[in-house]
């Protein structure tokens, strides 16, 4: 890889990690739904070039504007305003295994002995950070919010699914579509489930509108932008180790930037659940086994 290349990767996934003391910091001052409305309306502006008819595939866009632009983003804001933000970095990984149970369940994708072990020592190390047993005597993260995040991965991991199943179309014409589908249905979701309102808005602080254009650039139009570029230059098994970055920098910003406390269950249950990810992503899966009769002549 080109020293130029690998140092975007590490910047977009530096710009990735920052995001969760970012997001953090402005739902302090703005509803969780409510932030996520004004994300992707943003994004929807700035990709509006890209909006082309996605011909005899709006259903399939729209339902993935309603699970991952609607269902995977209130779910995990909703999550993070109640746990730290170095504990949301780590707890929405999970959205790898998911991903892989779900190919196995959906398309018959093998796992494995080794995937498999993956799989469970990366939720083993979300129960952990969510404090297990002792979480009912405050220890640990809020199982409740935890829970939330854990259900935004699976919502991510359906979202991929059915990315898969539309087949070819641009990635900026798609993020351009989720965006323009998905943020009606997160203003009117913001009004009907946190009852917000023009004063809300009005009242909202700095944090939160800095939060909103750096989702919204950042993460998104440079973020994705730069990394499905280099994904076309390079292998996907050159990129998804240095993706792991991203949670790393989540942990390190939460601890350094908002002050918050460096656990035993942060840290251990991190480690377990980032080891679990990459099997999960670096070990490729056994082939399937051939059933039935040999041909004549086969060894």
């Amino acid at each position: 890889m080109r020293p130029v290349d690998l140092l975007l990767a590490v910047g977009v996934n530096l710009a990735w990690g920052l995001n969760f003391a970012v997001v953090k910091l402005g739902l302090g001052e703005m509803p969780p739904i409510l932030m996520v409305g004004f994300r992707y309306t943003l994004v929807a502006l700035v990709l509006i070039p890209w909006l082309k008819w996605p011909k005899g595939k709006f259903l399939q866009v729209l339902g993935v504007s309603f699970t991952l632009g609607f269902l995977h983003f209130a779910l995990m804001f909703t999550g993070v305003s109640g746990v730290d933000a170095s504990v949301a970095a780590i707890a929405v990984q999970v959205q790898v295994p998911f991903s892989a149970l779900l190919a196995y369940i959906l398309f018959r994708d093998t796992l494995g002995w080794r995937r498999t072990g993956g799989i469970a020592l990366a939720i083993g190390g979300v129960v952990l950070i969510a404090g297990g047993p002792n979480a009912v005597h405050g220890g640990g993260a809020d199982p409740f919010y935890v829970t939330l995040i854990i259900m935004a991965a699976f919502a991510w991991a359906v979202s991929s699914i059915q990315v898969k199943r539309i087949g070819t179309i641009g990635t900026l014409t798609l993020n351009a579509w989720i965006a323009l589908l998905a943020a009606p249905q997160l203003m009117v979701g913001s009004v009907l489930i946190e009852g917000v309102t023009w004063t809300t808005v009005t009242d909202a602080g700095w944090w939160a509108w800095i939060a909103v254009v750096y989702m919204a650039l950042a993460v998104t139009v440079f973020g994705y932008g730069i990394w499905y570029h280099l994904l076309q230059r390079y292998q996907v098994s050159q990129l998804i180790p240095l993706s792991l970055l991203a949670p790393t920098f989540g942990v390190i910003f939460g601890i350094v930037l908002l002050d918050e406390a460096a656990t035993f269950e942060k840290l251990f249950g991190g480690a377990m659940t980032l080891v679990g990810v990459a099997i999960v992503t670096l070990i490729k899966p056994p082939a399937p086994k051939e059933t039935g009769p040999k041909p004549d002549g086969a060894a």
